[in-house]
């Protein structure tokens, strides 16, 4: 709070009073008309006074303690004579009449200040108690004090949960952890200043409006609260009728399988969501990186205008359904705006994304973010916030099965045993920890160990690799699903494991694991039971997270029902029980192009002629007669068409060979 409006709460006055409305005229009465001519004669006799003595004036400005007195001049000093001369004789002068005919008014008013002062307004606290008001700095202590306690009670998961899943506004921006690397002054000097004429639009905190990019206006994108309950908010984006039919547009030019009838439909749309993402994945494969991040920039500032005012990004409470199609646009353009920020080099901020998607629904994660976060947390340091979140999720998410959550732990344990400026008993204490969730892990999924030796460009001990159980069986023997997770987790955080000292305790686990193994370790067996009955089905959102990774050889590893579905970009895998709010209108039949030319033929002349394997979608009378229809023209093609196979071109006569009658 600034310290004019704490003044205005304390009653403190202004440094200057107002002026009396009493005090002010229009005309002027007999006494101020001979007061002003003795002024002016005053200013007269005191001109040459002035001009003569400046140095003497100077001074005399000096003595005075309002600047406003400054504004009679010289001639103030010559009236101070006079009005000595006239105290010695005891009579009074001119002046000291107006001046007590003036101080009336001022007299009555500051009774009533007075008066005012003595009545302390009182203000009630949110604890019911009456603080005076000079106490106003407690009661704004006691009242912010209050709202952060009101915001760690929030349903959210609790205290723990809101402090690690909390996200903040100043992360979201990419130029905050640029200027913490490179400096203010490297970032700001590649900004172009905005054009003036777009002063209008409201601020965004995702994306800033660039001027390379096409003018901005609705494009019927709205955002509507549908139910709160239990202090969670739940929202969904809607599609006006025009956006609509620009939809449709969008599905035919998907459909023609040509990138150019989607850069045409963005010249008359340029903030289509889906064509924008479309668009990007287009420049991705074109190795067109900066356009490609360009443009979903410029759908998520679309979403952003969108907002309902009381969609929030960072209190945790909001909730947007991924079943519903016109949400899942914002989470795809979320994840490839992190996704782009990781390789740029902004992992910290790519975080705070990570939590912003998780926290639209933390309870059925659509694009399963828990594989993800992990590495994140790790390669911006937040140990402690990756441990309170493994302690917090573990009871009902089972995080310790995901082989990513479960080496992830035990190598922020030995992270922090490395720190120097912690306490010895303290690193002593994550070591230990660190080798026991370290060797457990590689008891539960020893098909790990191998391909991250071997991106790692370490060459394993003959006694690992002749071992059996993390030979290539341990690799050929597991479940799908397990194969699905283990080979996402190396591809990605194989750079984490590249450091001598990690390597070094990784060496040591290993060794101990197999001293286990002969040992015929309890452990063994129930980890291998366990493989056997898991992993045996990956969920949905597990393989729409393996899309969206384009990690080559986690994407090969996907089951064969999931390749075989027609994947489009702009939404991967769609939910099966899908909500849907409208839907796209029967498109005439349109022939399949491995027809021949004279089934062609006859369907132009016949425009109700079907082959007899299509569906018919008529019914009753019309649909048997259309049957009988069929038949028919279906037996004149086979006619036809042995006719055409019995025909015989036979060679036109020549001069040297005639044909002989």
């Amino acid at each position: 709070m600034s310290t004019r409006a704490l003044r205005r709460l304390r009653g403190k006055p202004r440094a200057q009073e107002a002026l009396d409305p009493t005090d002010l005229s229009l005309g002027d009465s007999s006494e101020e008309q001979a007061e002003g001519d003795q002024v002016e004669t005053a200013n007269d006799a005191a001109a040459s006074e002035r001009r003569g003595s400046r140095q003497k004036k100077n001074k005399a400005q000096k003595n005075f303690s309002n600047l406003y007195e400054l504004i009679g001049g010289a001639d103030g000093a010559e009236n101070d004579k006079t009005d000595e001369a006239e105290k010695a004789n005891g009579t009074k002068s001119d002046r000291d009449v107006d001046n007590e005919k003036q101080e009336i008014v001022p007299e009555d008013r500051m009774k009533k200040k007075k008066k005012n002062k003595k009545k302390k307004t009182k203000v009630m606290s949110e604890a019911g108690e009456a603080v005076e008001d000079e106490n106003i700095d407690v009661w704004l202590e006691n009242l912010d004090r209050a709202n952060n306690q009101r915001l760690r009670n929030e349903d959210f998961g609790g205290v723990d949960r809101r402090s690690v899943l909390h996200v903040e506004h100043r992360n979201l921006n990419p130029e905050t952890e640029l200027k913490r690397y490179f400096g203010a002054r490297a970032v700001q000097g590649e900004q172009r200043p905005r054009q003036r004429n777009r002063h209008f639009h409201r601020c965004t905190w995702m994306t800033n409006l660039k001027d390379s990019w096409p003018r901005f206006s609705r494009q019927g994108i709205s955002m509507t609260l549908l139910e709160s309950k239990n202090g969670v908010q739940y929202f969904t984006f809607e599609h006006s009728r025009d956006y609509q039919q620009v939809q449709f547009k969008f599905l035919d030019a998907v459909k023609s399988m040509d990138p150019n009838n989607i850069v045409a439909l963005l010249q008359l749309n340029p903030y289509h969501i889906d064509s924008l993402l479309q668009l990007s994945d287009v420049c991705r494969i074109q190795e067109d990186q900066e356009m490609a991040r360009d443009l979903i920039e410029r759908a998520l500032y679309s979403f952003e205008s969108a907002f309902h005012p009381l969609f929030s990004l960072t209190s945790g409470t909001c909730r947007l359904d991924y079943r519903r199609p016109e949400n899942r646009a914002f989470y795809l353009a979320l994840y490839k705006h992190m996704m782009f920020l990781e390789k740029r080099g902004c992992p910290r901020t790519a975080l705070e994304y990570c939590k912003l998607i998780l926290s639209l629904d933390p309870d059925s994660d659509p694009l399963c973010m828990l594989l993800l976060i992990d590495f994140l947390m790790l390669r911006c340091r937040e140990y402690q916030s990756l441990l309170q979140l493994y302690r917090d999720w573990e009871d009902y998410r089972n995080l310790s099965q995901l082989p990513n959550f479960s080496f992830s732990a035990a190598l922020c344990h030995f992270c922090l045993s490395q720190q120097e400026d912690g306490d010895h008993e303290e690193r002593n204490r994550h070591r230990h920890k660190a080798d026991q969730l370290l060797q457990n892990t590689l008891i539960m999924f020893p098909g790990v160990l191998m391909p991250l030796l071997d991106l790692c460009s370490v060459q394993p001990d003959a006694r690992v690799t002749t071992h059996t159980y993390f030979g290539p069986n341990s690799q050929i023997g597991q479940p799908p699903a397990l194969t699905e997770l283990t080979v996402l987790y190396v591809r990605r955080s194989c750079s984490l494991w590249k450091e001598a000292a990690v390597m070094l305790w990784l060496e040591e686990s290993v060794r101990e694991v197999l001293h286990r193994v002969d040992a015929s370790d309890p452990l063994v067996e129930e980890c291998q039971s366990k493989r056997k009955q898991r992993y045996q089905s990956a969920p949905r959102n597990i393989h729409r997270h393996v899309l969206l990774s384009e990690i080559k050889e986690a994407v090969s590893s996907l089951p064969l029902e999931v390749t075989s579905q027609p994947l489009m970009g702009f939404d991967p895998l769609p939910p099966p029980d899908s909500i849907m709010s409208y839907t796209r209108p029967e498109r005439p039949h349109v022939g399949a192009s491995n027809e021949s030319t004279l089934s062609l033929f006859f369907r132009s002349l016949l425009p109700n002629f079907h082959l007899q394997d299509e569906p018919r979608l008529e019914d009753g009378e019309v649909a048997q007669a259309g049957r009988e229809l069929n038949q028919e023209v279906n037996r004149l093609m086979v006619v036809m068409r042995d006719m055409l196979a019995n025909i015989r071109f036979q060679e036109p006569p020549r001069e040297d060979n005639p044909v002989q009658r």
